[in-house]
């Protein structure tokens, strides 16, 4: 993280500067006879925050969507291939995509920071590094992935379907070394806030990929494997795409000066980073595959995986549009923080923060009154609809603490804690969170809803322990010395 030096500066906790700021803000308002509403939110700031979240969102989507229909069009060739790729796509997420996905959270420091700090050739040597990086762990996930079938069975899972999932998550492989370039070129842009190209270069190669998977799987001798193989070519469509981007647009003539020797200086320096960024999302992730693990060993296997499945994938809906919240609120604080303006980071974030609480009880509402609509679209059984209503509550309670702790981990990032929010995520979830699931749906026989709860418990305290953080830390101490006609920066 990039380290201040100076001495001039105030240091006054987040917690006493806001309390500061509520103090002069209130006089300025009685002074200007503001409207309620100006009061309780930036107008300016959510508008500018919204308008770069929601081109990040389609992205996502949309990058998402890319490995979702490959496992439709393999489901479409039987039952065997639908569990197969279902089981292999959950096994890439959570060992490869994830992974790649939060080593890039590195950047979001680094070049946030560096961005707001004016030190822009830097950019494209940071990014060089996080690539090396991204290349060679991928190397190491990619013998893991060769030993997918010993490895799913040792898991308990059915022979037959990790056979299907090995061989599909093989042909996966090209696409983990593309990913992880695809997030690395995504955070340099995003911390410039250049998004709204992204959607149209994330739209195309999802559009293209359903002509490539229907031609390799239909067409070709490949059939099954046809699937996983798209998703590999469409990821690197999607890499040619960005990369012609950077090297043609010339907005990018100052942050991106061609591939330099002088990024290997920095891999370790990245490293310290990029790490503790990976293990922030993969424990996260793996937190709730266990709750889908833990399901399907209770009495009731059927009915209550299903149900935590449906939980799981509600969850993941939610966060998507939370995303593009977390990714705005790093890049706002990180640009501010590089620029010198902690004022101006704490603002953003407390706007980032309303903004999350209100588009959570959005979400909630629509669950509310539409959960039994929601629910028919995984199932037709009354019992599964009827059991998911009853989930609906403490569903709703899950979304509003995981909408808040997103735009919290993007902060995080922003201002290079990741660290701390390994520790946070750790404890949280698997000493409290965990341990609570198991008890409230083993012992007590609560099943899904014991699970849940004690997802809760444990995301409740992540967001608690990572709001602590934030208003607690002292922010002065990561403004930025830089030499402006060196740019160069300083170190931990």
């Amino acid at each position: 993280m990039l380290e201040n030096t100076s001495s001039d500066t105030a240091t006054t906790p987040l917690l006493e500067a806001a309390a500061a700021e509520n103090i002069h803000g209130g006089e300025e308002g009685r002074n200007r006879g503001g409207s309620w509403w100006r009061k309780l939110l930036d107008v300016e700031e959510s508008k500018n925050q919204i308008l770069f979240s929601l081109p990040m969102i389609l992205t996502n989507v949309f990058y998402y969507a890319i490995t979702l229909v490959s496992v439709m069009y393999a489901g479409h060739l039987g039952q065997l291939e639908l569990a197969g790729a279902t089981l292999a796509n959950s096994w890439a997420t959570v060992t490869g995509f994830a992974f790649m996905t939060g080593l890039s959270g590195a950047l979001e420091t680094f070049c946030g920071q560096g961005f707001g700090a004016k030190v822009y050739r830097m950019l494209g040597i940071y990014l060089q590094a996080s690539c090396i990086i991204s290349f060679f762990l991928s190397v190491v996930v990619s013998i893991c992935w060769f030993y997918t079938e010993p490895i799913l069975i040792l898991l308990q899972q059915d022979p037959n379907i990790s056979k299907t999932a090995a061989l599909y998550v093989r042909y996966l492989i090209p696409g983990l070394f593309a990913y992880g370039f695809l997030q690395n070129i995504l955070r340099f842009l995003q911390t410039q806030s250049v998004v709204m190209p992204l959607v149209l270069l994330s739209a195309l190669p999802m559009a293209l990929h359903f002509g490539i998977a229907y031609a390799l799987v239909h067409w070709t001798s490949l059939g099954f494997k046809g699937a996983s193989l798209a998703v590999s070519i469409s990821l690197w469509i999607s890499i040619l795409l960005l990369a012609m981007y950077v090297l043609c647009a010339k907005k990018f003539e100052h942050t991106w000066h061609g591939f330099s020797f002088e990024s290997f200086s920095f891999i370790l320096t990245n490293l310290k980073l990029a790490l503790p960024s990976a293990a922030m999302v993969c424990l996260e992730y793996w937190a709730f595959e266990i709750l889908v693990f833990l399901a399907g060993l209770m009495p009731n296997s059927e009915l209550t995986t299903s149900l935590i499945a449906m939980c799981v994938n509600t969850e993941t809906i939610a966060y998507m549009i939370t995303y593009g919240l977390s990714a705005a609120a790093s890049t706002r604080v990180s640009n501010e923080l590089g620029s010198g303006n902690l004022d101006r980071a704490k603002s953003a974030m407390l706007v980032t923060l309303k903004l999350s609480v209100l588009l959570a009880l959005i979400f909630v509402l629509a669950l509310a009154f539409g959960h039994n609509i929601w629910a028919g679209f995984f199932s037709d059984s009354p019992e599964i609809i009827e059991e998911f209503a009853s989930l609906t509550p403490l569903l709703a309670i899950s979304v509003t603490f995981d909408s808040v702790q997103g735009v919290l981990s993007g902060v995080a990032r922003g201002c290079g804690w990741q660290h701390l929010a390994v520790y946070a995520n750790l404890a949280m979830f698997y000493f409290i969170g965990m341990p609570i699931a198991g008890f409230l749906g083993f012992k007590l026989n609560l099943q899904a809803k014991g699970l849940w709860i004690g997802l809760i418990c444990g995301l409740s305290m992540q967001t608690s322990t990572l709001l602590l953080i934030t208003l607690c830390r002292n922010w002065s101490k990561m403004e930025i010395p830089v030499n402006r006609e060196k740019e160069t920066s300083v170190f931990v």
